[in-house]
Protein backbone atom coordinates (compact mmCIF):
# COMPACT_ATOMS: atom_id res chain seq x y z
CA UNK A 1 0.00 0.00 0.00
CA UNK A 2 2.06 2.96 -1.32
CA UNK A 3 -0.47 5.65 -0.38
CA UNK A 4 -0.10 6.13 3.38
CA UNK A 5 -3.44 7.93 3.40
CA UNK A 6 -5.09 4.56 2.84
CA UNK A 7 -3.57 3.06 6.00
CA UNK A 8 -5.91 2.59 8.96
CA UNK A 9 -4.01 3.09 12.22
CA UNK A 10 -4.74 2.38 15.88
CA UNK A 11 -2.89 4.58 18.37
CA UNK A 12 -2.62 3.03 21.85
CA UNK A 13 -1.46 5.65 24.35
CA UNK A 14 -2.89 6.42 27.83
CA UNK A 15 -1.59 10.01 28.16
CA UNK A 16 -3.60 12.71 26.40
CA UNK A 17 -0.62 14.97 25.61
CA UNK A 18 1.45 12.16 24.07
CA UNK A 19 -1.62 10.89 22.23
CA UNK A 20 -2.09 14.28 20.53
CA UNK A 21 1.63 14.47 19.70
CA UNK A 22 1.67 10.97 18.11
CA UNK A 23 -1.57 11.67 16.25
CA UNK A 24 0.00 14.81 14.74
CA UNK A 25 3.13 12.87 13.77
CA UNK A 26 1.01 10.26 11.98
CA UNK A 27 -0.79 13.09 10.15
CA UNK A 28 2.58 14.52 9.06
CA UNK A 29 3.43 11.06 7.68
CA UNK A 30 0.25 11.21 5.60
CA UNK A 31 -1.72 8.81 7.82
CA UNK A 32 -5.14 10.30 8.60
CA UNK A 33 -7.40 7.32 9.37
CA UNK A 34 -6.55 7.06 13.06
CA UNK A 35 -8.44 5.61 16.03
CA UNK A 36 -7.40 5.96 19.67
CA UNK A 37 -7.27 3.48 22.55
CA UNK A 38 -6.26 4.40 26.10
CA UNK A 39 -5.75 0.89 27.53
CA UNK A 40 -4.92 -2.63 26.37
CA UNK A 41 -8.57 -3.60 26.95
CA UNK A 42 -10.00 -0.86 24.73
CA UNK A 43 -7.31 -1.61 22.11
CA UNK A 44 -8.31 -5.30 22.04
CA UNK A 45 -11.96 -4.41 21.56
CA UNK A 46 -11.06 -2.07 18.70
CA UNK A 47 -8.85 -4.72 17.06
CA UNK A 48 -11.61 -7.33 17.35
CA UNK A 49 -14.10 -4.99 15.66
CA UNK A 50 -11.96 -3.61 12.83
CA UNK A 51 -8.90 -4.44 10.71
CA UNK A 52 -5.96 -2.09 11.19
CA UNK A 53 -2.90 -1.81 8.94
CA UNK A 54 -0.80 -0.21 11.68
CA UNK A 55 -0.84 -0.38 15.49
CA UNK A 56 1.35 2.21 17.19
CA UNK A 57 1.46 1.20 20.85
CA UNK A 58 3.07 2.68 23.96
CA UNK A 59 4.80 0.00 26.06
CA UNK A 60 3.86 1.49 29.44
CA UNK A 61 0.06 1.59 29.45
CA UNK A 62 -0.29 2.27 33.18
CA UNK A 63 -2.86 0.19 35.09
CA UNK A 64 -3.54 -3.26 33.65
CA UNK A 65 -1.66 -4.85 30.78
CA UNK A 66 1.41 -3.30 29.18
CA UNK A 67 2.06 -3.05 25.45
CA UNK A 68 3.99 -6.33 25.33
CA UNK A 69 1.12 -8.22 26.95
CA UNK A 70 -1.28 -6.62 24.47
CA UNK A 71 0.92 -7.81 21.60
CA UNK A 72 1.03 -11.34 23.05
CA UNK A 73 -2.78 -11.45 23.37
CA UNK A 74 -3.18 -10.19 19.79
CA UNK A 75 -0.73 -12.75 18.37
CA UNK A 76 -1.79 -15.66 20.61
CA UNK A 77 -5.47 -15.26 19.68
CA UNK A 78 -4.71 -14.30 16.04
CA UNK A 79 -6.77 -11.11 16.25
CA UNK A 80 -5.00 -9.27 13.42
CA UNK A 81 -4.01 -10.28 9.89
CA UNK A 82 -0.38 -11.30 9.46
CA UNK A 83 0.12 -8.11 7.43
CA UNK A 84 -0.70 -5.78 10.34
CA UNK A 85 2.32 -3.67 11.35
CA UNK A 86 2.81 -3.39 15.13
CA UNK A 87 5.28 -0.73 16.30
CA UNK A 88 6.11 -0.48 20.01
CA UNK A 89 6.97 2.92 21.49
CA UNK A 90 9.17 2.84 24.59
CA UNK A 91 11.53 5.00 26.61
CA UNK A 92 15.22 4.28 26.02
CA UNK A 93 15.77 3.32 29.67
CA UNK A 94 13.15 0.55 29.33
CA UNK A 95 14.17 -0.65 25.85
CA UNK A 96 16.68 -3.32 26.93
CA UNK A 97 14.18 -4.78 29.40
CA UNK A 98 11.36 -4.78 26.84
CA UNK A 99 13.38 -6.38 24.03
CA UNK A 100 15.28 -8.98 26.05
CA UNK A 101 12.24 -10.27 27.94
CA UNK A 102 9.90 -10.40 24.94
CA UNK A 103 9.08 -13.78 23.45
CA UNK A 104 7.04 -12.14 20.68
CA UNK A 105 8.63 -9.20 18.89
CA UNK A 106 6.68 -6.38 17.24
CA UNK A 107 7.44 -5.26 13.67
CA UNK A 108 9.74 -2.57 15.09
CA UNK A 109 10.55 -0.45 18.15
CA UNK A 110 10.60 3.34 18.42
CA UNK A 111 12.66 4.85 21.23
CA UNK A 112 11.47 8.12 22.72
CA UNK A 113 12.12 10.89 21.90
CA UNK A 114 11.67 10.62 18.12
CA UNK A 115 10.56 12.82 15.23
CA UNK A 116 7.85 12.41 12.58
CA UNK A 117 10.61 11.65 10.03
CA UNK A 118 11.90 8.80 12.20
CA UNK A 119 8.38 7.40 12.55
CA UNK A 120 7.84 7.66 8.78
CA UNK A 121 11.12 5.82 8.13
CA UNK A 122 10.06 2.90 10.37
CA UNK A 123 6.59 2.69 8.83
CA UNK A 124 7.96 2.69 5.25
CA UNK A 125 10.53 0.04 6.19
CA UNK A 126 7.77 -2.16 7.67
CA UNK A 127 5.57 -1.67 4.58
CA UNK A 128 8.45 -2.70 2.29
CA UNK A 129 8.91 -5.92 4.25
CA UNK A 130 5.16 -6.53 4.30
CA UNK A 131 5.08 -6.34 0.48
CA UNK A 132 7.83 -8.96 0.24
CA UNK A 133 5.79 -11.37 2.38
CA UNK A 134 2.33 -10.68 0.95
CA UNK A 135 2.03 -14.00 -0.97
CA UNK A 136 3.28 -16.04 1.99
CA UNK A 137 0.88 -14.31 4.39
CA UNK A 138 -2.07 -14.79 2.02
CA UNK A 139 -1.39 -18.52 1.76
CA UNK A 140 -0.97 -18.81 5.54
CA UNK A 141 -4.23 -17.03 6.25
CA UNK A 142 -5.97 -19.31 3.76
CA UNK A 143 -4.62 -22.32 5.65
CA UNK A 144 -2.43 -23.37 2.71
CA UNK A 145 0.78 -24.15 4.59
CA UNK A 146 2.45 -26.12 1.76
CA UNK A 147 1.80 -23.33 -0.74
CA UNK A 148 3.15 -20.84 1.82
CA UNK A 149 6.38 -22.87 2.01
CA UNK A 150 6.66 -22.68 -1.79
CA UNK A 151 6.11 -18.90 -1.66
CA UNK A 152 8.87 -18.63 0.98
CA UNK A 153 11.32 -20.39 -1.36
CA UNK A 154 10.41 -17.96 -4.17
CA UNK A 155 10.69 -15.05 -1.71
CA UNK A 156 14.22 -16.09 -0.71
CA UNK A 157 15.28 -15.70 -4.36
CA UNK A 158 13.35 -12.48 -5.07
CA UNK A 159 14.16 -10.69 -1.80
CA UNK A 160 17.62 -11.85 -0.63
CA UNK A 161 17.73 -9.18 2.12
CA UNK A 162 14.95 -11.12 3.90
CA UNK A 163 16.36 -14.62 3.27
CA UNK A 164 16.78 -15.34 7.00
CA UNK A 165 13.17 -14.29 7.67
CA UNK A 166 11.83 -16.46 4.84
CA UNK A 167 13.84 -19.48 5.99
CA UNK A 168 12.68 -19.00 9.56
CA UNK A 169 9.05 -18.79 8.48
CA UNK A 170 9.50 -21.84 6.25
CA UNK A 171 10.84 -23.81 9.23
CA UNK A 172 7.89 -22.71 11.37
CA UNK A 173 5.48 -23.85 8.64
CA UNK A 174 7.13 -27.28 8.55
CA UNK A 175 6.58 -27.44 12.33
CA UNK A 176 2.89 -26.59 11.80
CA UNK A 177 2.65 -29.44 9.29
CA UNK A 178 4.31 -31.84 11.75
CA UNK A 179 7.34 -32.16 9.45
CA UNK A 180 9.90 -31.97 12.23
CA UNK A 181 12.79 -33.43 10.24
CA UNK A 182 12.44 -30.83 7.46
CA UNK A 183 12.21 -28.07 10.07
CA UNK A 184 15.26 -29.44 11.86
CA UNK A 185 17.33 -29.21 8.64
CA UNK A 186 16.30 -25.60 8.11
CA UNK A 187 17.03 -24.55 11.69
CA UNK A 188 20.42 -26.24 11.48
CA UNK A 189 21.17 -24.35 8.23
CA UNK A 190 20.00 -21.08 9.83
CA UNK A 191 22.25 -21.69 12.80
CA UNK A 192 25.22 -22.26 10.47
CA UNK A 193 24.35 -19.16 8.42
CA UNK A 194 24.03 -16.92 11.43
CA UNK A 195 24.49 -18.18 14.98
CA UNK A 196 21.30 -16.63 16.28
CA UNK A 197 19.58 -17.91 19.39
CA UNK A 198 16.17 -18.31 17.75
CA UNK A 199 17.60 -20.77 15.20
CA UNK A 200 18.87 -22.96 18.03
CA UNK A 201 15.54 -22.60 19.82
CA UNK A 202 13.76 -23.75 16.66
CA UNK A 203 16.09 -26.74 16.49
CA UNK A 204 15.25 -27.59 20.11
CA UNK A 205 11.53 -27.40 19.30
CA UNK A 206 11.87 -29.87 16.43
CA UNK A 207 13.83 -32.25 18.65
CA UNK A 208 11.09 -31.98 21.27
CA UNK A 209 8.47 -32.81 18.62
CA UNK A 210 10.41 -35.95 17.73
CA UNK A 211 10.58 -37.01 21.39
CA UNK A 212 14.33 -36.31 21.59
CA UNK A 213 13.93 -34.60 24.95
CA UNK A 214 17.49 -34.95 26.21
CA UNK A 215 18.94 -33.42 23.03
CA UNK A 216 16.42 -30.58 23.25
CA UNK A 217 17.24 -30.06 26.92
CA UNK A 218 20.98 -29.64 26.19
CA UNK A 219 20.33 -26.88 23.63
CA UNK A 220 17.80 -25.11 25.84
CA UNK A 221 20.09 -25.19 28.88
CA UNK A 222 22.83 -23.58 26.79
CA UNK A 223 20.43 -20.89 25.55
CA UNK A 224 19.30 -19.77 29.01
CA UNK A 225 22.90 -19.93 30.28
CA UNK A 226 24.05 -17.63 27.47
CA UNK A 227 21.10 -15.24 27.76
CA UNK A 228 19.21 -15.29 31.03
CA UNK A 229 16.49 -13.13 29.48
CA UNK A 230 15.53 -15.49 26.63
CA UNK A 231 11.96 -16.19 27.74
CA UNK A 232 10.94 -18.60 24.98
CA UNK A 233 13.89 -20.81 25.89
CA UNK A 234 12.75 -20.94 29.54
CA UNK A 235 9.23 -21.93 28.46
CA UNK A 236 10.45 -24.74 26.23
CA UNK A 237 12.97 -25.96 28.81
CA UNK A 238 10.18 -26.17 31.39
CA UNK A 239 7.94 -27.94 28.87
CA UNK A 240 10.75 -30.43 28.13
CA UNK A 241 11.26 -31.18 31.83
CA UNK A 242 7.51 -31.71 32.21
CA UNK A 243 7.44 -34.10 29.24
CA UNK A 244 9.90 -36.42 31.00
CA UNK A 245 8.05 -36.12 34.33
CA UNK A 246 10.56 -33.83 36.04
CA UNK A 247 7.94 -31.47 37.49
CA UNK A 248 10.16 -29.93 40.18
CA UNK A 249 12.71 -28.97 37.52
CA UNK A 250 9.95 -27.64 35.27
CA UNK A 251 8.68 -25.46 38.13
CA UNK A 252 12.19 -24.26 39.00
CA UNK A 253 12.82 -23.12 35.41
CA UNK A 254 9.59 -21.09 35.31
CA UNK A 255 10.32 -19.70 38.77
CA UNK A 256 13.55 -18.26 37.36
CA UNK A 257 11.77 -17.02 34.24
CA UNK A 258 9.16 -14.99 36.11
CA UNK A 259 11.85 -13.18 38.09
CA UNK A 260 13.19 -11.97 34.73
CA UNK A 261 9.83 -11.24 33.08
CA UNK A 262 7.15 -10.99 35.78
CA UNK A 263 4.24 -9.84 33.61
CA UNK A 264 3.45 -12.78 31.31
CA UNK A 265 0.11 -14.15 32.49
CA UNK A 266 0.32 -17.45 30.61
CA UNK A 267 3.73 -18.22 32.12
CA UNK A 268 2.58 -17.25 35.62
CA UNK A 269 -0.52 -19.40 35.17
CA UNK A 270 1.63 -22.41 34.23
CA UNK A 271 3.96 -21.84 37.19
CA UNK A 272 0.96 -21.67 39.55
CA UNK A 273 -0.35 -24.99 38.22
CA UNK A 274 3.05 -26.68 38.56
CA UNK A 275 3.45 -25.31 42.10
CA UNK A 276 0.07 -26.79 43.08
CA UNK A 277 0.94 -30.10 41.45
CA UNK A 278 4.28 -30.33 43.28
CA UNK A 279 2.84 -29.25 46.63
CA UNK A 280 4.61 -25.88 46.77
CA UNK A 281 1.61 -24.05 48.26
CA UNK A 282 3.48 -20.85 49.13
CA UNK A 283 4.63 -20.33 45.52
CA UNK A 284 1.20 -21.34 44.21
CA UNK A 285 -0.54 -18.74 46.37
CA UNK A 286 1.89 -15.92 45.51
CA UNK A 287 1.87 -16.61 41.77
CA UNK A 288 -1.86 -17.27 41.39
CA UNK A 289 -2.69 -14.03 43.21
CA UNK A 290 -0.65 -12.24 40.54
CA UNK A 291 -2.46 -14.16 37.78
CA UNK A 292 -5.91 -13.24 39.13
CA UNK A 293 -4.86 -9.61 39.54
CA UNK A 294 -3.24 -9.25 36.09
CA UNK A 295 -5.81 -11.28 34.14
CA UNK A 296 -8.62 -9.15 35.58
CA UNK A 297 -7.76 -6.52 32.97
CA UNK A 298 -7.55 -8.98 30.07
CA UNK A 299 -10.25 -9.77 27.57
CA UNK A 300 -9.13 -13.40 27.95
CA UNK A 301 -9.46 -13.83 31.71
CA UNK A 302 -10.20 -17.35 32.95
CA UNK A 303 -12.35 -18.27 36.00
CA UNK A 304 -10.15 -21.34 36.52
CA UNK A 305 -7.42 -19.06 37.91
CA UNK A 306 -9.69 -18.30 40.87
CA UNK A 307 -10.30 -22.01 41.49
CA UNK A 308 -6.58 -22.74 41.63
CA UNK A 309 -6.02 -19.83 44.00
CA UNK A 310 -8.85 -21.08 46.24
CA UNK A 311 -7.23 -24.53 46.16
CA UNK A 312 -3.91 -23.06 47.36
CA UNK A 313 -5.58 -20.98 50.10
CA UNK A 314 -7.67 -23.92 51.34
CA UNK A 315 -4.56 -26.12 51.51
CA UNK A 316 -2.92 -23.33 53.50
CA UNK A 317 -5.95 -23.19 55.82
CA UNK A 318 -6.92 -19.61 54.96
CA UNK A 319 -10.66 -20.13 54.41
CA UNK A 320 -11.64 -16.48 54.85
CA UNK A 321 -9.35 -15.33 52.08
CA UNK A 322 -10.55 -18.24 49.92
CA UNK A 323 -14.16 -17.03 50.36
CA UNK A 324 -13.04 -13.54 49.33
CA UNK A 325 -11.58 -14.98 46.10
CA UNK A 326 -14.92 -16.69 45.35
CA UNK A 327 -16.75 -13.37 45.85
CA UNK A 328 -14.31 -11.78 43.40
CA UNK A 329 -14.96 -14.65 40.96
CA UNK A 330 -18.72 -14.10 41.10
CA UNK A 331 -18.33 -10.34 40.68
CA UNK A 332 -15.73 -10.15 37.90
CA UNK A 333 -16.39 -13.36 35.93
CA UNK A 334 -20.17 -13.14 35.56
CA UNK A 335 -21.32 -14.08 32.08
CA UNK A 336 -18.49 -16.53 31.35
CA UNK A 337 -19.75 -20.07 30.65
CA UNK A 338 -17.63 -21.93 33.17
CA UNK A 339 -17.97 -19.46 36.04
CA UNK A 340 -20.76 -21.43 37.76
CA UNK A 341 -18.78 -24.70 37.63
CA UNK A 342 -15.71 -22.87 38.99
CA UNK A 343 -17.74 -21.24 41.77
CA UNK A 344 -19.32 -24.56 42.77
CA UNK A 345 -15.99 -26.43 42.78
CA UNK A 346 -14.27 -23.64 44.76
CA UNK A 347 -17.07 -23.57 47.33
CA UNK A 348 -16.98 -27.37 47.59
CA UNK A 349 -13.26 -27.17 48.42
CA UNK A 350 -13.96 -24.85 51.35
CA UNK A 351 -16.91 -26.94 52.59
CA UNK A 352 -14.81 -30.11 52.38
CA UNK A 353 -12.00 -28.51 54.36
CA UNK A 354 -14.33 -27.13 57.07
CA UNK A 355 -16.52 -30.27 57.29
CA UNK A 356 -19.60 -28.42 56.01
CA UNK A 357 -22.34 -30.85 54.88
CA UNK A 358 -23.24 -28.55 51.97
CA UNK A 359 -20.24 -29.95 50.08
CA UNK A 360 -22.46 -32.54 48.33
CA UNK A 361 -24.79 -29.84 47.03
CA UNK A 362 -21.87 -27.89 45.51
CA UNK A 363 -20.33 -31.03 44.01
CA UNK A 364 -23.70 -31.79 42.37
CA UNK A 365 -23.78 -28.25 40.95
CA UNK A 366 -20.23 -28.58 39.59
CA UNK A 367 -20.93 -31.97 38.00
CA UNK A 368 -24.14 -30.68 36.40
CA UNK A 369 -22.24 -27.70 34.95
CA UNK A 370 -19.52 -29.92 33.46
CA UNK A 371 -22.12 -31.87 31.46
CA UNK A 372 -22.46 -28.79 29.26
CA UNK A 373 -19.85 -27.72 26.72
CA UNK A 374 -18.31 -24.95 28.85
CA UNK A 375 -14.61 -25.45 28.06
CA UNK A 376 -13.53 -26.64 31.50
CA UNK A 377 -9.92 -27.86 31.48
CA UNK A 378 -8.96 -31.46 32.17
CA UNK A 379 -6.98 -30.33 35.23
CA UNK A 380 -10.12 -28.90 36.83
CA UNK A 381 -12.19 -31.93 35.87
CA UNK A 382 -9.59 -34.18 37.50
CA UNK A 383 -9.73 -31.99 40.62
CA UNK A 384 -13.52 -32.37 40.67
CA UNK A 385 -13.24 -36.15 40.30
CA UNK A 386 -10.74 -36.25 43.17
CA UNK A 387 -13.17 -34.32 45.39
CA UNK A 388 -15.98 -36.70 44.44
CA UNK A 389 -13.90 -39.74 45.43
CA UNK A 390 -12.97 -38.11 48.74
CA UNK A 391 -16.69 -37.86 49.51
CA UNK A 392 -17.62 -41.36 48.37
CA UNK A 393 -19.14 -40.11 45.11
CA UNK A 394 -17.65 -42.89 43.01
CA UNK A 395 -20.32 -42.78 40.31
CA UNK A 396 -19.90 -39.02 39.82
CA UNK A 397 -16.11 -39.36 39.74
CA UNK A 398 -16.42 -42.09 37.11
CA UNK A 399 -18.61 -39.85 34.94
CA UNK A 400 -16.10 -36.98 35.07
CA UNK A 401 -13.04 -39.20 34.51
CA UNK A 402 -14.66 -40.93 31.54
CA UNK A 403 -15.23 -37.51 29.99
CA UNK A 404 -11.53 -36.69 30.46
CA UNK A 405 -10.37 -40.03 29.04
CA UNK A 406 -12.62 -39.79 25.98
CA UNK A 407 -11.11 -36.40 25.23
CA UNK A 408 -7.50 -37.13 26.22
CA UNK A 409 -5.02 -35.44 23.88
CA UNK A 410 -2.20 -37.81 24.87
CA UNK A 411 -1.14 -40.60 27.21
CA UNK A 412 -0.01 -38.11 29.85
CA UNK A 413 -3.63 -36.99 30.36
CA UNK A 414 -4.77 -40.62 30.65
CA UNK A 415 -2.02 -41.28 33.20
CA UNK A 416 -3.10 -38.28 35.27
CA UNK A 417 -6.72 -39.47 35.17
CA UNK A 418 -5.64 -42.94 36.25
CA UNK A 419 -3.58 -41.37 39.04
CA UNK A 420 -6.73 -39.82 40.57
CA UNK A 421 -8.15 -43.31 41.19
CA UNK A 422 -4.81 -44.75 42.26
CA UNK A 423 -4.33 -42.03 44.90
CA UNK A 424 -7.79 -42.92 46.26
CA UNK A 425 -6.84 -46.61 46.45
CA UNK A 426 -9.10 -47.47 43.50
CA UNK A 427 -6.50 -48.12 40.80
CA UNK A 428 -8.43 -51.16 39.55
CA UNK A 429 -11.44 -48.96 38.77
CA UNK A 430 -9.23 -46.48 36.91
CA UNK A 431 -7.80 -49.26 34.72
CA UNK A 432 -11.33 -50.45 33.94
CA UNK A 433 -12.24 -46.94 32.81
CA UNK A 434 -9.14 -46.73 30.59
CA UNK A 435 -10.19 -49.97 28.89
CA UNK A 436 -13.79 -48.81 28.62
CA UNK A 437 -12.87 -45.47 27.05
CA UNK A 438 -10.53 -47.17 24.56
CA UNK A 439 -13.26 -49.65 23.65
CA UNK A 440 -15.74 -46.82 23.12
CA UNK A 441 -13.41 -45.16 20.60
CA UNK A 442 -12.73 -48.48 18.81
CA UNK A 443 -16.45 -49.29 18.64
CA UNK A 444 -17.21 -45.82 17.34
CA UNK A 445 -14.59 -46.08 14.58
CA UNK A 446 -15.83 -49.57 13.70
CA UNK A 447 -19.40 -48.26 13.37
CA UNK A 448 -18.18 -45.45 11.12
CA UNK A 449 -16.31 -47.94 8.94
CA UNK A 450 -19.38 -50.22 8.82
CA UNK A 451 -21.60 -47.39 7.63
CA UNK A 452 -19.08 -46.44 4.94
CA UNK A 453 -18.79 -50.06 3.74
CA UNK A 454 -22.56 -50.21 3.42
CA UNK A 455 -22.46 -47.07 1.27
CA UNK A 456 -23.77 -44.73 3.96
CA UNK A 457 -20.85 -42.32 3.64
CA UNK A 458 -22.77 -39.29 4.90
CA UNK A 459 -23.96 -41.29 7.89
CA UNK A 460 -20.34 -42.17 8.64
CA UNK A 461 -19.37 -38.48 8.39
CA UNK A 462 -22.22 -37.41 10.72
CA UNK A 463 -21.33 -40.08 13.29
CA UNK A 464 -17.62 -39.27 13.37
CA UNK A 465 -18.17 -35.48 13.27
CA UNK A 466 -20.45 -35.79 16.29
CA UNK A 467 -17.76 -37.81 18.07
CA UNK A 468 -15.13 -35.16 17.22
CA UNK A 469 -17.36 -32.42 18.65
CA UNK A 470 -17.66 -34.39 21.90
CA UNK A 471 -13.92 -35.22 22.01
CA UNK A 472 -12.23 -32.27 20.26
CA UNK A 473 -8.87 -32.87 21.97
CA UNK A 474 -8.59 -36.58 21.13
CA UNK A 475 -6.37 -36.76 18.01
CA UNK A 476 -7.45 -40.31 17.12
CA UNK A 477 -11.13 -39.38 17.10
CA UNK A 478 -10.43 -36.17 15.15
CA UNK A 479 -8.27 -37.98 12.57
CA UNK A 480 -10.92 -40.67 12.04
CA UNK A 481 -13.55 -37.98 11.56
CA UNK A 482 -11.31 -36.34 8.93
CA UNK A 483 -10.83 -39.70 7.20
CA UNK A 484 -14.60 -40.31 7.14
CA UNK A 485 -15.10 -36.92 5.46
CA UNK A 486 -12.41 -37.64 2.87
CA UNK A 487 -13.82 -41.10 2.10
CA UNK A 488 -17.22 -39.48 1.58
CA UNK A 489 -15.70 -37.08 -0.98
CA UNK A 490 -13.76 -39.91 -2.62
CA UNK A 491 -16.94 -41.90 -3.23
CA UNK A 492 -19.66 -39.26 -3.64
CA UNK A 493 -17.72 -36.42 -5.24
CA UNK A 494 -16.53 -33.01 -4.08
CA UNK A 495 -18.74 -31.34 -1.51
CA UNK A 496 -17.68 -27.88 -0.30
CA UNK A 497 -19.15 -28.30 3.19
CA UNK A 498 -17.67 -31.77 3.76
CA UNK A 499 -14.31 -30.61 2.34
CA UNK A 500 -14.21 -27.62 4.71
CA UNK A 501 -15.05 -29.97 7.58
CA UNK A 502 -12.22 -32.32 6.56
CA UNK A 503 -9.72 -29.43 6.35
CA UNK A 504 -10.74 -28.15 9.78
CA UNK A 505 -10.38 -31.62 11.31
CA UNK A 506 -6.96 -32.18 9.70
CA UNK A 507 -5.75 -28.82 11.04
CA UNK A 508 -7.09 -29.68 14.51
CA UNK A 509 -5.31 -33.05 14.48
CA UNK A 510 -2.06 -31.37 13.41
CA UNK A 511 -2.34 -28.94 16.33
CA UNK A 512 -3.08 -31.76 18.79
CA UNK A 513 -0.50 -34.29 17.60
CA UNK A 514 1.75 -32.91 14.82
CA UNK A 515 3.94 -36.04 14.76
CA UNK A 516 1.03 -38.51 14.44
CA UNK A 517 2.05 -41.22 11.96
CA UNK A 518 -1.38 -41.15 10.24
CA UNK A 519 -1.41 -37.40 9.66
CA UNK A 520 0.83 -37.39 6.58
CA UNK A 521 -1.21 -40.13 4.84
CA UNK A 522 -4.48 -38.29 5.51
CA UNK A 523 -2.98 -35.03 4.23
CA UNK A 524 -1.79 -36.84 1.08
CA UNK A 525 -5.29 -38.25 0.52
CA UNK A 526 -6.77 -34.76 0.95
CA UNK A 527 -4.34 -33.24 -1.58
CA UNK A 528 -4.95 -36.12 -3.99
CA UNK A 529 -8.71 -35.55 -3.87
CA UNK A 530 -8.25 -31.84 -4.53
CA UNK A 531 -6.23 -32.64 -7.68
CA UNK A 532 -8.65 -35.35 -8.77
CA UNK A 533 -11.62 -33.00 -8.65
CA UNK A 534 -9.69 -30.02 -10.05
CA UNK A 535 -10.09 -27.95 -6.90
CA UNK A 536 -7.97 -24.83 -6.43
CA UNK A 537 -6.12 -25.39 -3.17
CA UNK A 538 -6.54 -21.91 -1.73
CA UNK A 539 -10.24 -21.72 -2.60
CA UNK A 540 -10.74 -25.15 -1.07
CA UNK A 541 -8.95 -24.15 2.11
CA UNK A 542 -11.09 -21.05 2.52
CA UNK A 543 -14.27 -23.04 1.91
CA UNK A 544 -15.11 -21.11 -1.28
CA UNK A 545 -17.18 -22.78 -3.94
Amino acid sequence: MSNLGELRALLVEPHAGMRVSLHNMLNLCGITKIEHALTAGTALRAIQNRVFDLVLCEYDLGVGQDGQQLLEDVRHHKLTPLSTIFIMVTAERAYAKVVSAAELAPSDYLLKPFTADMLLERVLKAIEKRRAFVDVHNFMEDGAAKEAIGACIIGERKHPKYVIDFMRLRAELHVVLGEAEEAEKLYTALFELKAVAWARLGLAKTLYMQGKYKEAEIILNHLVAENNKYMDAYDWLSKTHEAIGALEEAKSVLDTAVTVSPHGVRRLRKLGSLALETGDIETAETVLKKVVSKAKFSEFRDPEDHVKLVDALVKKGDHEQARSVIRDLEKNMAGIKKTEACRALSTAMIHASTGDSRVDKELDAAIAATREDIGLSNDLKLGLAKSCLEHNREEAATEVIMDVMRNAANQLVVSKALGVFESAGKGHLGKELVQRSQKEVKDLVAEGVRRAKEGDFRGSVDLMASAARKSPDNPQVVLNAALAALKCIENLGWDVEVAAQAKHLIDSAARLDPMNSRLKAIRTLHEGLQKRFGIDTVRANTGSS
